[in-house]
């Protein structure tokens, strides 16, 4: 006896339409073949939110659209992204996906706000995405992702009736892909491009603290150094300090990976592809290493 396939609300809300067939294309190939299709969790974000605007077997025949090459192109500006995808029809389909971008009061509290954390404003300079950003947009009062039918309008030139529909959901399963490897692409969407955020994000870190107050200790403290004459120290010259026992330490990995590598850029002279991961390995294994170490003296001195 064949089981029967549940119902959903998607079965009501949809008018049918029997799947056709597309023209095979050569266009645009996720590189997810199988599984789920993003690795990062604000692509997954992205992902999920169209979830929730669709039914499985439009969504599912996207994700076959996407990984078989059917999107031609894919164009992306601030607020709107336009395509074009290979359908059963021999001329292809005209897809549009807007995204509302921020006003420019919106962003300026963004900005600002992002400015006032540290490791935001270094994660986003280091182009990583922050993991509590989401806070940031929702102090502004306006949500990083797509929330609700009314933040996102799609359109497409096939005959489906269905917004979203299969060639939509295709552009936007590649879309994820794109955020994977780019956060500030979202950004774009919502209105300010990379360059715009960075510029913005150095300029308020450059006068979070004044210069004249950041020099302005530095004279108090080469005066209250009351080091003896060397001749008279030698025999303790090598020891730690006396003060040493009231240093504070916080031993820990960093809080952005490849610092150093993404601030300088990768060298021209190499396979980029190969030397990052290379270097991948041997910063995760110093890291490694040394929080080894660390911890490891740190237990051998307390039972000691």
């Amino acid at each position: 006896m064949a089981k029967r396939r549940s119902r959903s609300y998607y079965d009501d809300y949809w008018p049918h339409y029997e799947p056709t067939r597309p023209i095979e294309a050569d266009g645009i190939k996720a590189k997810s073949q199988r599984g789920k299709f993003v690795t990062s969790w604000w692509a997954d974000k992205w992902i999920n939110a169209l979830q929730r605007l669709m039914d499985a077997g439009r969504l599912s025949r996207g994700r076959s659209y996407a990984r078989k090459g059917q999107v031609l192109e894919i164009d992306i500006k601030a607020g709107k992204v336009a395509a074009r995808v290979q359908g059963s029809r021999p001329s292809p389909y005209k897809v549009s996906i807007e995204l509302k971008p921020l006003s420019d009061s919106q962003w300026t509290s963004v900005m600002d706000a992002l400015a006032e954390q540290a490791i935001f404003a270094a994660q986003l300079l280091n182009e990583e995405m922050p993991a509590d950003i989401e806070q940031v947009f929702d102090k502004a009062k306006v949500p990083l992702f797509p929330q609700s039918r009314g933040d996102l309008s799609t359109k497409c030139s096939c005959p489906d009736p269905a917004n979203p529909c299969k060639h939509i959901a295709a552009v936007y399963y590649l879309l994820g892909e794109r955020f994977d490897a780019d956060p500030f692409l979202l950004f774009e969407l919502r209105g300010r491009s990379k360059a715009a955020i960075i510029a913005a994000l150095r300029e308020r870190r450059a006068v979070s603290v004044p210069a004249q107050e950041a020099l302005s200790y530095v004279p108090d403290v080469i005066a209250a150094v009351d080091a003896p004459p060397l001749a008279e120290c030698l025999d303790t010259y090598w020891g730690a300090p006396t003060a040493w026992d009231a240093v504070s330490l916080r031993i820990a990995a960093p809080p952005v990976d490849l610092a150093l590598l993404k601030r300088l850029g990768l060298p021209d002279f190499v396979d980029a592809t190969s030397f990052r991961a290379q270097m991948e390995r041997v910063y995760n294994g110093v890291t490694d290493r040394a929080l080894e170490i660390a911890f490891g003296d740190m237990d051998r001195e307390s039972t000691d």
